[in-house]
C-alpha cells in the first residue's frame, strides 16, 4: 500500500479546489464545474483529509484561503493552465495545423501584424495564435512554438537565431514635415532645434530601457542636457509612432519597425540617415521545440517551418533596410532566461 504522503491526488480534487479558490465560494465554484454544491464540498474535504490540513477557512458569509491552501494553490494553478493547454493545443494538432508565437505588442503591431497578411494568403491552411504581451514568455512553454525577442545579445535564450539589430532614429509624421517645410513650426535642421518641438517618449525607467530613449541619443549627439518645449510621454513604443504620425510631436523610432512607414512616406526622418544610431540590442527568432524532434534528427512540423522560413525572409529584408545587408543572423548561445 502507497504511503499516505506518496499518494497521488485526484485530478478532479484539484480542479474543485482550484475552482473554490479562484471563486472562494462552494456555489460559484459549483457553477463553474456544473456540479452540486454538496459535491464541491465532499470532494474539498477529501482533499483536506488526504492532505492532512484544512485548506479553506469558512464563515458564514465569506470563504478564505489558509497558509496550507495559499502553498497548494501557488502550485496548482500554473498545472492545470499548462495541462489544460496541452490538451488543447493536441486537440488541435487533429484538425488545422496551429502555430502559437509570443512577442511584445509594439513588435506585433509594427512589424509582425502588416506581414502576418501575406503568410496567411501564401498559407491558408494554417492558423495563427499571437500572444502579444510584455511578459516574458518561457522557452519551455508547451503552448508556444515560436518566440520572438528584443534584447541583447548576451541575454538571448540559447539557439535563438538573431534577425536583425536595433537603430534608433529621430521621425516626425509627414503633415509635421511639411509644416517644417512651409515654415508653420519651427524648424528642424539639426538637433540642436528639437529644443524647440515637443519630443516624444516610452515611459519606461529601466536601465535597459534607457539605451533605446532619447537621453541615449541625444547624449550621442553631445546634447545629454538638452530640454524640449515639452515631454509626450505614452506607454509602448507603437503608441509612440501612432503620436507622432498625429503630428504630437518627435518621435525615437526604432528604424526597423518602421523603415516601411519611412519608405511610404508616413514618417520623415528630419536628420536623415547620418545621425541613426545602433543600440546594443537586436532581435530575436526562438523556435521551440518541446517534442525532442531537432534531438531525434526530425524537422519541425511543416507549417513551424513554414513561418521560420517566412520570418527570415522578411528579416532580410529589413536588414538590407536598415543598412545591415552583411550581419551574421546567429546568436552565440546563452542560457534561456
Amino acid at each position: 500500500m502507497n504511503k499516505p504522503s506518496a499518494r497521488p491526488l485526484s485530478l478532479d480534487f484539484l480542479r474543485s479546489f482550484e475552482a473554490v479558490a479562484r471563486r472562494l465560494s462552494f456555489s460559484a465554484a459549483a457553477e463553474d464545474l456544473h456540479l452540486t454544491q454538496p459535491a464541491i464540498s465532499r470532494q474539498i474535504k477529501s482533499l483536506e483529509e488526504e492532505l492532512g490540513s484544512m485548506l479553506f477557512s469558512r464563515g458564514t458569509r465569506r470563504v478564505e484561503l489558509t497558509h496550507a491552501g495559499q502553498s497548494l494553490l501557488r502550485a496548482v494553478e500554473p498545472m492545470l493552465v499548462r495541462l489544460d493547454g496541452t490538451v488543447r493545443q493536441i486537440r488541435i494538432a487533429q484538425g488545422r495545423a496551429q502555430i502559437s508565437l509570443s512577442t511584445f505588442p509594439s513588435f506585433a503591431t509594427l512589424w509582425l501584424m502588416p506581414r502576418l497578411t501575406d503568410f496567411e494568403r501564401r498559407h491558408p491552411g494554417i492558423d495563427i495564435r499571437l500572444s502579444a504581451t510584455d511578459r516574458l514568455a518561457d522557452t519551455d512553454d508547451p503552448e508556444l512554438d515560436l518566440l520572438l525577442r528584443h534584447c541583447r545579445p548576451e541575454r538571448a535564450p540559447a539557439g535563438a537565431e538573431r534577425m536583425f539589430g536595433e537603430v534608433l532614429t529621430p521621425v516626425v509624421g509627414a503633415r509635421m514635415a511639411d509644416a517644417i517645410a512651409r515654415g508653420e513650426v519651427p524648424p528642424l535642421a539639426k538637433p540642436a532645434d528639437l529644443a524647440q518641438h515637443a519630443l516624444v517618449e516610452v515611459e519606461d525607467n529601466t536601465p535597459s530601457a534607457m539605451a533605446l530613449a532619447w537621453p541615449a541619443w541625444l547624449s550621442a549627439q553631445g546634447l545629454s542636457q538638452l530640454a524640449p518645449r515639452r515631454w509626450y510621454s505614452v506607454n509602448f513604443n507603437h503608441q509612440q509612432i501612432q503620436a507622432v504620425v498625429a503630428g504630437q510631436g518627435v518621435g525615437l523610432a526604432w528604424l526597423p519597425m518602421v523603415h516601411d512607414a519611412l519608405a511610404r512616406g508616413e514618417l520623415v526622418e528630419p536628420f536623415g540617415p547620418a545621425l541613426r544610431l545602433r543600440s546594443p540590442f537586436a532581435y530575436f527568432m526562438v523556435a521551440l521545440d518541446h517534442a525532442g524532434a531537432h534531438a531525434a534528427g526530425r524537422p519541425p512540423r511543416p507549417e513551424l517551418t513554414a513561418l521560420l522560413e517566412f520570418v527570415r525572409q522578411h528579416a532580410a529584408d529589413t536588414r538590407r533596410a536598415i543598412g545591415e545587408e552583411g550581419a551574421a543572423t546567429d546568436a552565440p548561445p546563452a542560457s534561456p532566461r
